[in-house]
């Protein structure tokens, strides 16, 4: 599980402002998901299609975040899974507005790459935050 313990402090990193750091982690053929995020695509295959969708979106992301939480991880009996619970807080663009949600990710990680990673938000926290 180190490596599990890393790749997530290092996404960590990547929501505070390096998110090249964060894409670095993501294995070519990752397969990221959303089940409950919002309008467009919930789920992405390879790590191209993936930075073809948050590259730009990420240009227009109305937060700012400054504050990263590991709330627990979970081990699973699988040694490469894990879900974690984690918290992102930061500031809304043009308002000053603070906000935070909670997250639960379900991550396979191997040789210190993510090969799925699945996201599960708050997504009534994420709202009420947008306004």
């Amino acid at each position: 599980m180190s490596d599990l313990h890393a790749v997530i402090d290092r996404m960590g990193a990547g929501w505070l402002g390096d998110a090249a750091a964060m894409d670095d982690l993501l294995a070519d053929e990752v397969v990221m998901e959303a089940p409950f995020a919002p309008g467009g695509p919930r789920r992405w295959v390879g790590r191209d299609e993936w930075l073809a969708f948050a590259v730009p979106a990420r240009a227009n992301f109305p937060v700012r975040f400054d504050r990263f939480a590991k709330l627990a991880v979970h081990e699973t009996v699988d040694p490469e899974v894990a879900v974690v619970e984690y918290e992102l807080a930061g500031e809304i663009a043009g308002t000053g507005k603070r906000g935070s949600a909670r997250f639960i990710g379900v991550l396979r990680v191997r040789g210190g790459r993510i090969l799925e990673w699945r996201e599960y938000q708050d997504t009534y926290a994420i709202q009420q935050a947008l306004g």
